[in-house]
């Protein structure tokens, strides 16, 4: 008897071009299988791509690296039937008796066939559907069974104009697929287009009846005291005589270890004719006060389980599903104060402060790790939203998955772009795919896949465009609110009795999320579809303050530069590809910069705009070589995105509600738009964003010099205070203010003061600020930013001298190891001098000396809260205690220097610990997640950094400290 439920296949895969097989599907699958991984068979990747195939058996270059995909034949030169490929494995199945089996492809590019054990089916066309196929009668009685996968590319795979551009020829835009294999400003052409089996296979094991895509739906009263979950489902019924089931459905949580507590349980009785499918709706589950689920940053993401299984009488449990499930409310209208859309969660305002994603890899190399990997740093980074661009995909379940545990919202589009559906050069089809049937066949499909994800916000027609009127249409019809999620107001003119009516929201496909016909409509942009996102390019950072930089109330997409640090240059380029830009001074006093070819390929965006932005780069002097370039990017990359987040949130509800920063990453090896680049190293900009995202905030206006305290949250907060201080290239302290019992109300931004110092007649040309917002009766910050500045019309050139200070630092470090998984907590303190200034009473310096508190790492329990540091002994005992099962007790690193100042922008980075490797090999283990990086530390502050990461098999790690100011690469650990 075959074990019932999921099986996945993703291993034991072979592949090879079609045109070198010479057989056919029923031979593969009966008489001539292939004996292994002998030409033309070769390893595959599945789920994955041809090319992604190619690439792993090293039959053509990696296309991430250099100028690699130059020698890649493209699609449009070869031909389709090159990339046209067979898929080969085998699996284990033996049913018994009134046991039923589906060979299931959760998604497949672009459509193929399929052979059983001889007999054929066919994967009809379309990227984005699933195709289910029952396979009983065919399997073979010893359980031993073939399959073998015939994958046809995209039927208008495109052909690349020699300048590139968005979509290249725009010929993708007449299927149902992924737009973005054809090229865009930040990409390179796929050169298959993504032909293959990139989502899961796998076959299910059920008894007669089956359980077909339940739709979870909450409805909320009384202000969420009251609350039903409304549940409908469809069985079927693959036997030949009629099912008396018995339906149950539990609702449970976690609690210690492997306790779960249930919190509801219903069984219903349901009749299924034989043959058929019937749709079934449970009475509504009541709830009292459960806990809700919240975004990033607003509270917790509070989880149930939901199962459901189906008994028949006379054989037993027959299906299960069960899923994750959180109860919330999402609303969006248009905000009349501001024009933009206004997102509300469980009735509460929530400022969107997210980023654009295409996908996780070009290939589509997708995991479930990966993913992890992804959502994690978008929370890490304090966003709350993030926007499926529609010319990418629709997400997987996994991506899903942990944007509902790491409380990011998505919006989510369909697969209709400006570029390839009604614009462009050559000007493209603007009636969308040619086959509309197919492309609601796989929207609708695609809702049914994603629908009870609590993180599924919103759902958008397309990107810089509107689908044709008739998908359009369509599309609002599939989309249609139910009435007890059509008003943004409370629910007091609807009946209380309309969750007992006929009418179950949970029939609805969706039902609970509003649908916007594009991007740049309805609240976004300028809300009319004119061509009102962007900027796209390096900014001076005060301008994000300024009224006239946007004018409308929620950007979707503004964007700017990205470099990676120089060991990402280095391991994803030769080294011709290591020069770093000329620097041409024009005649308006301007700097052009002029890369290198490869880093033109990889669509690399300078650090200045002739005529309106010097180069940022120039402001920190001469870059010498790529290390100096890539550190002086980073010190860009941290202004540039901090600015960017602070000068929306200067303006919450009274000129903006959100805005969305154009990408968060780069599906390949790119050199714009990223705060990770595709080798899961963080750039400075991850950092600022983090900073700048947090619930509460103290910021300083660029435009103004006013300090403001930025209040997202919904609580209101008394009794606090903010301490400016401003210390000079000497170490000394020449400014320090408290700034004392402050009220902070909830969704505020609070004017504090105007910083003057800069208009003193001894202020410094380079100066540092650090401000702080701290709770007054225990001196635990709250939030904490540090700036480097310059007077109006200079520059930080004199950073570069800067570099030569020594500047002492004592560095105590603990670990905990479990497995191949490290937990490093660091204790890092600049042992400067005080200053001795009159103005530092004992309680200010209590706040000054501060350690960061925030726990980046949910699974990282009893990390050390925020402690004066003049308790260092009572800190190392909490880390003692948290790291109790180390197998080393605390190191302690002190670095020598006599110099009082800044230790600057400093930045952990964890390495394989090896005495020799070559030029510009990457000996860094990626990903690491850190609480905070590229940090700065005034004398006689500290700070808690938390690391962690997942160690190779056989390698041993070596963590290191650079600063600006602090050399060699120190190791730590």
């Amino acid at each position: 008897m075959a074990a019932m439920g999921k099986t996945v296949l993703d291993s034991g895969w072979l592949a090879a071009r079609f045109t070198e097989v010479g057989l056919d599907g029923v031979q593969l699958t009966t008489t001539r299988p292939p004996a292994g991984p002998s030409a033309p068979w070769m390893e595959a990747v599945v789920p994955g791509t041809v090319l992604g195939t190619l690439v792993k058996n090293k039959l053509v270059p990696d296309p991430f690296y250099g100028l690699n995909n130059e020698a890649i034949l493209d699609i449009a030169d070869s031909g389709r039937e090159f990339y046209t490929f067979w898929f080969f494995t085998t699996f284990q199945c033996k049913l018994s008796g009134n046991q039923h089996v589906d060979l299931n492809f959760r998604a497949i590019n672009y459509s193929g066939e399929v052979y059983v054990n001889g007999h054929k089916k066919i994967l009809h066309k379309g990227m984005f559907r699933r195709h289910t196929f029952d396979i009983t009668d065919i399997l073979h009685p010893d359980g031993k069974n073939m399959l073998a996968v015939l994958i046809y590319p995209p039927d208008h795979p495109g052909k690349i104009p020699p300048e590139g551009g968005q979509g290249g020829d725009h010929e993708i835009g007449k299927d149902v697929a992924a737009q973005y294999v054809e090229g865009w400003d930040w990409m390179t052409p796929i050169r298959d287009r993504n032909t293959g089996i990139w989502d899961e296979v796998s076959i299910t094991v059920t008894g007669p009846v089956k359980v077909i895509d339940p739709h979870l739906v909450s409805s909320f009263f009384d202000k969420f005291t009251r609350v039903y979950l409304h549940t409908t489902l469809e069985l079927e019924n693959k036997s030949s005589w009629v099912a008396e089931c018995s339906l149950n459905l539990q609702v449970s949580t976690d609690l210690e270890g492997s306790v779960c507590m249930v919190e509801h349980l219903q069984t219903q009785k349901v009749s299924v004719p034989p043959g058929k499918c019937v749709k079934y709706t449970f009475p509504p589950a009541f709830f009292y006060k459960p806990n809700l689920w919240w975004p990033n940053g607003m509270g917790k993401q509070s989880l149930y389980n939901v199962g459901i299984t189906v008994d028949v009488k006379g054989y037993g449990e027959s299906d299960s599903w069960a899923h994750p499930f959180g109860f919330r409310k999402i609303e969006n209208t248009i905000d009349k104060a501001t024009g933009g859309r206004l997102f509300k969660v469980n009735g509460e305002p929530i400022f969107i402060r997210g980023g654009n994603w295409i996908l996780s890899d070009g290939l589509l190399c997708l995991s479930k790790k990966r993913y992890e990997t992804d959502i994690k740093f978008h929370a890490d980074m304090n966003f709350n939203m993030i926007r499926c661009w529609g010319g990418g995909l629709a997400e997987r379940p996994e991506f899903y998955h942990y944007c509902d545990l790491y409380g990011l919202l998505v919006w989510q589009e369909f697969w209709i772009t400006g570029d390839c559906d009604g614009r462009g050069d050559p000007v493209s089809n603007p009636n969308g795919p040619l086959d509309h049937d197919l492309f609601l066949l796989c929207a609708k499909d695609t809702i049914m896949l994603l629908r009870n994800h609590p993180s599924l916000a919103l759902w958008v027609g397309g990107n810089e465009q509107t689908p044709p009127d008739d998908i359009n249409n369509a599309l609002r019809s599939y989309l249609k609110l139910h009435p007890l999620f059509r008003s943004s107001n409370e629910l007091s003119g609807l009946s209380e009795d309309l969750t007992l009516e006929s009418d179950d929201p949970s029939q609805y496909l969706d039902g609970t999320r509003v649908y916007i016909q594009g991007s740049m409509w309805d609240g976004f942009a300028n809300g009319k579809g004119d061509f009102t996102d962007g900027p796209y390019e390096i900014q001076n950072p005060e301008d994000f303050f300024k009224d006239n930089f946007y004018n409308y109330g929620f950007n979707p997409e503004v964007g700017s530069v990205g470099v990676p640090v120089a060991a990402t240059i280095r391991a994803t380029m030769p080294p011709e590809g290591w020069q770093i830009p000329l620097f041409k001074k024009q005649s308006n006093g301007y700097t052009q910069e002029i890369s290198n070819p490869i880093w033109d390929y990889h669509k690399y965006i300078p650090y200045s705009k002739p005529g309106k932005v010097h180069d940022q780069i120039e402001l920190y002097g001469s870059a010498k070589d790529l290390n100096d370039f890539c550190e002086k990017a980073q010190l860009v990359n941290y202004i540039q995105y901090r600015a960017l987040l602070e000068g929306w949130a200067s303006r919450m509800w009274t000129k903006y509600t959100g805005v969305l920063i154009w990408k968060t990453q780069n599906p390949w090896t790119g050199l714009r738009g990223q705060f990770y680049d595709h080798l899961l190293s963080q750039t400075a900009g991850f950092y600022g964003c983090r900073c700048a995202a947090e619930p509460i905030h103290v910021q300083l206006n660029l435009a103004t010099y006013n300090i403001e305290v930025v209040n997202t949250s919904s609580s209101q907060l008394s009794d606090v205070a903010v301490e400016a201080s401003i210390w000079d290239l000497d170490g000394e302290c020449p400014y320090y203010k408290v700034f004392e019992t402050l009220l902070l109300p909830p969704k505020k931004v609070t004017q504090i003061t105007e910083m003057k110092y800069p208009k003193t007649k001894t202020a410094k040309p380079v100066y540092f600020l650090l401000l702080k917002l701290f709770n007054k009766s225990n001196a635990h910050v709250i939030s904490r930013n540090f700036y480097w500045l310059h007077l109006p019309g200079g520059d930080y050139k004199l950073l570069e001298s800067y570099r030569t200070k020594r500047v002492p630092l004592k560095i105590t470090s603990q670990v905990m190891i479990s497995g191949s998984t490290y937990k490093v907590q660091m204790h890092v303190k600049n042992m400067s001098a005080e200053p001795q200034k009159k103005t530092l009473s004992l309680e200010n310096r209590l706040a000054a000396d501060t350690c960061d508190s925030k726990d980046f790492d949910r699974n990282l329990t009893g990390a050390a809260e925020a402690t004066p540091s003049n308790q260092q002994v009572g800190l190392l005992s909490r880390i003692s205690r948290v790291f109790s099962r180390g197998e080393n007790g605390p190191r302690v690193v002190e670095t020598n220097g006599n110099d009082s100042g800044v230790a600057f922008f400093m930045y952990f980075s964890v390495h394989a610990a090896k005495e020799d490797h070559e030029v510009g090999e990457d000996t860094r283990i990626l990903p690491v997640h850190y609480s905070d990086n590229y940090f700065s530390l005034v004398p006689g502050e500290a700070m808690v950094i938390n690391i962690s990461f997942q160690v190779p098999e056989g390698v041993t790690p070596r963590v290191t400290l650079h600063g600006w100011n602090h050399h060699g690469a120190h190791s730590i650990l």
